[in-house]
């Protein structure tokens, strides 16, 4: 293979690998709830090719599929931090997937930390940004996102109608764990609300898709089936219920929250102890210690003393009641001291990485602005540009680099004053960035040159553009600062059709048709090679 074949080999491998790699993302992305733990590996993985090629976009995606792990196993702070830093990034770049995924994360973490508000506005946000054309499973949990935060914020019925948009995309593709996950919650909601006709009959609704599927109830689903039980006395359906997560040997019982089966052994010696089976109840509760213990489930813990009290005072020994409910006042307290300590830390570290980051983006920007002009300048140029290029090519459309030069400057800065040439060149700065608008660059790339770049416009829209800002310019109203001394332009305009290309070359390219222009007698645009 020759060296020219070998380059214009080199943008197809690449190409090729970042579909793979997008693929990839996206299926880890579509991976139901119950196999997050199977995410972080391929996801460090999927993060450090996506660096290799230059994909941010997968780059930030993949790091997000690892936060989501992180926020899930109850690393808040850690993962609230990191979420944040995505979702600057997705602003930034005017990414609305990444943007609704981020908020996403957020209305989780905000949850997690007791902030129902905060949780309520990220959530509504999740749904906003989401592009039409997402998978609809990614949809329906989105929604799902959203009517928890609304449940819980007090507006059950805007909460039902999110629940039943996302179960029926979630029953339309034929997702039984997506609409397993979606029931489970719309049955503990009516659970909590003690409204026992709704909650008997989304868990008849579980029972059919379950018995139509090839997955047993998980840990989670076996709980809200038997909570809903109690509440109609149905104490043997409860036993009947939980029988699999009294069985050690048992392994299709999936627990994956960490308490989840210790919460069954704790319903389960509810439901005995209401039943008169005071020593079948109290060996459920010492089995659900045992694991809290094992566990380090602090906050179920504090639960089993509540019950433990009930059962010590349903079979008359109320001393002991008496003692055991003050344990559990003590042990609740502590432990609610404890979360409100730890959510306060998880929100201050949040706050203080949000901070950082402002005054870093600060200094960033300041560090990518002419001081005189406002526009971008060339350190901004060397590092957008070739980002800009890879996207276009990734999606195949293309990209028009125009230089734009101020015609006899020389003569305004030696026969007026270079007081004079730095307004003019505000000004020109000014139509410069009228002319672009949208996801346009302006930038001063030194002296009286500028640049435009507009990503997704191809050449003739790129030289009408161009032409209109040469004629503002020469019409400007240039009397009060220069007098007679007109103010025109020479432009020079390239396009890349697929984004094909690299910034040097196109912007060597420019810079000859804008040489073009000035020999052709200069207040022109030429885009045209000779």
């Amino acid at each position: 293979m020759t060296t020219e074949a070998a380059v214009t080999a080199s943008p197809v491998l690449a190409e090729d690998e970042r579909a793979t790699l997008a693929a990839l993302v996206s299926e880890l992305e579509r991976l139901p709830g119950s196999q997050f733990r199977a995410v972080p590996g391929p996801a460090a993985e999927a993060e450090r090719r996506a660096e290799e090629l230059g994909a941010q976009e997968l780059v930030q995606r993949a790091r997000l599929l690892r936060i989501s792990v992180m926020l899930r196993e109850g690393r808040s702070a850690e993962g609230g931090r990191a979420v944040h830093q995505i979702l600057a990034w997705a602003r930034e770049n005017r990414n609305e997937y990444l943007l609704a995924r981020a908020h996403r994360e957020l209305a989780i973490f905000y949850r997690q930390v007791g902030d129902v508000s905060g949780a309520l506005t990220h959530a509504v946000q999740c749904v906003a940004h989401l592009p039409e054309d997402v998978p609809p499973g990614v949809r329906a949990r989105h929604l799902q996102s959203l009517a928890v935060a609304l449940d819980e914020s007090g507006s059950a019925a805007e909460a039902d109608r999110r629940f039943r948009e996302a179960l029926d995309i979630a029953t339309a593709i034929r997702d039984d764990e997506l609409t397993l996950f979606i029931l489970n919650n719309m049955a503990y909601t009516a659970y909590e609300n003690e409204d026992e006709p709704a909650a008997r009959a989304l868990i008849e609704h579980m029972r059919e898709v379950q018995a139509d599927g090839s997955r047993p109830f998980s840990a989670n689903e076996l709980d809200t089936i038997a909570r809903v039980e109690i509440m109609g006395g149905r104490f043997a359906a409860v036993e009947e219920t939980l029988h699999a997560v009294l069985d050690a040997e048992q392994s299709t019982v999936l627990g994956n929250e960490g308490d989840a089966i210790a919460m069954c052994l704790l319903t389960l010696a509810e439901a005995r102890r209401r039943a008169g089976r005071y020593e079948a109840a109290q060996e459920a509760l010492d089995a659900a210690l045992g694991m809290s213990d094992e566990r380090e489930l602090a906050a179920v813990r504090a639960q089993i003393r509540e019950e433990q009290a009930a059962l010590y005072a349903a079979t008359g020994r109320h001393l002991e009641a008496y003692e055991e409910h003050r344990a559990f006042h003590a042990e609740a307290t502590a432990l609610h001291s404890a979360q409100r300590e730890a959510r306060a830390r998880a929100l201050q570290a949040v706050f203080e990485a949000a901070e950082a980051r402002r005054a870093t983006e600060h200094f960033r920007e300041m560090a990518h602005r002419d001081p005189l002009t406002g526009l971008h300048n060339r350190r901004y140029v060397n590092e957008r540009l070739p980002e800009l290029l890879r996207e276009a090519a990734s999606r195949r459309s293309p990209v028009s680099l125009a230089l734009v030069d101020l015609d006899h400057f020389k003569r305004i800065n030696d026969t007026l004053s270079h007081d004079t040439g730095d307004t003019v060149l505000q000004h020109v700065a000014k139509l410069l960035q009228e002319a672009a608008g949208g996801p346009a660059v302006a930038a001063r790339m030194g002296g009286e040159e500028f640049l435009l770049v507009f990503p997704g416009v191809g050449e003739v829209e790129a030289t009408e553009r161009c032409e209109r800002l040469r004629l503002r310019i020469r019409a400007h109203a240039w009397e009060p600062i220069t007098g007679t001394v007109p103010v025109t332009t020479s432009i020079g305009v390239i396009t890349t059709p697929e984004g094909v290309g690299t910034p040097s070359g196109l912007l060597s390219q420019a810079d000859r048709r804008l040489y073009a222009a000035k020999r052709g007698g200069r207040d022109r645009v030429v885009a045209v090679a000779d």
